[in-house]
């Protein structure tokens, strides 16, 4: 047998290009799903693969979503489209993880838009560090309802901390290999907010290695103001907010990182935060409640007698800078 021919099939193999799934959970998006989608078939990397979990949609969501796979379907953009009966976007995105098959995953949101040089920057990262790596994190901005954009925050060091205190690792992110993210757990489905909150925590201790995107923000994430799934205040579902913190306290006691305290005494300062937003709401009781409740878990210290009413006030004021402060001081 010729060797060079024998050769030619592993040869072939390896020039093959590492595919990409790309998870959206869509509700009720009937009217705004095709810019989003639009972003995703625009995307100048091959192959993908993009499944579309409609969540029990009581419109024309799920026809929308057909008319687009029948049209933009090819061998290189493989479009899948599937329900999943049981609300939430948790629940949806499971479904839609269940039939990926590519060696990445982006989960991603059906009212963001994502630029179209967003998954070959993260393949190329990825390649670049020979595949030596579990995440990579890519820098992101909100577009607010009056057009106007900020960056969000992007950071590469302390993660878990800065995750706790500004949600890094938000549903639209980060890019993360379907291997690692298998051993997570998966998204809980238990959670109808703040789940990607709970989500990057959970990936972070699981100690992934993280690699992360450089330049202009590549994800956009579009304020859905009134039209929010999960609303635009907290008020109306106080309680809820602190289970969901009181959860990630749980697991970073179960897990194993050494500075344990820091982290359960920053998740309690987001709470302090969570007080401050009921306070400006209009909710002063709610707010005195919780700010009573969490100081005296916080108060064992001369620092944190000292630090945490200074914080709240200025929370209270809407002065900026202060999850820095916490930062550097929580301990």
């Amino acid at each position: 047998m010729n060797v060079k021919v024998a050769l030619l099939p592993i040869y072939f193999i390896s020039l093959q290009a590492m595919k990409v799934s790309i998870v959206i959970p869509v509700y009720n998006r009937a009217e705004t799903v095709l810019r989003t989608l639009s972003s995703v078939k625009m995307q100048s990397y091959r192959p993908l693969q993009l499944v579309l979990v409609d969540n029990a949609s009581t419109d024309h969501t799920l026809d929308t979503l057909n008319e687009f796979r029948q049209k933009e379907s090819k061998p290189d953009f493989e479009v899948l489209v599937t329900r999943e009966p049981v609300r939430g976007a948790c629940a949806a995105r499971n479904r839609g993880f269940d039939l990926c098959d590519g060696e990445w995953v982006l989960f991603f949101d059906s009212d963001d838009v994502m630029a179209k040089s967003l998954v070959k920057k993260y393949v190329q990262e990825v390649e670049r560090l020979r595949g030596h790596v579990d995440v990579v994190l890519s820098p992101g901005e909100l577009l607010d309802s009056r057009g106007d954009k900020r960056k969000l925050p992007f950071y590469k060091s302390d993660l878990i901390a800065r995750h706790i205190l500004h949600c890094v690792l938000a549903t639209q992110r980060y890019a993360v290999r379907r291997e690692f993210f298998a051993r997570t757990d998966m998204w809980n489905t238990g959670l109808p907010a703040w789940n990607d909150y709970e989500m990057g925590l959970r990936l972070l201790l699981h100690r992934p290695r993280m690699a992360y995107l450089e330049g202009k923000p590549r994800v956009t994430v579009i304020s859905s103001g009134a039209n929010s799934i999960t609303g635009t205040e907290f008020s109306s579902r106080c309680g809820y907010w602190e289970r969901v913190i009181t959860l990630m306290m749980d697991e970073v006691r179960c897990s194993g990182l050494k500075d344990k305290r820091r982290y359960l005494r920053l998740l309690e300062y987001r709470k302090i935060v969570l007080a401050a937003q009921y306070f400006m709401e209009g909710n002063g009781d709610l707010a005195e409640q919780l700010y009573a409740d969490t100081m005296s878990r916080l108060s064992d210290s001369v620092c944190m007698r000292l630090v945490i009413p200074w914080l709240y006030k200025r929370l209270c004021a809407r002065k900026r800078g202060n999850a820095q402060i916490a930062r550097l001081l929580v301990k």
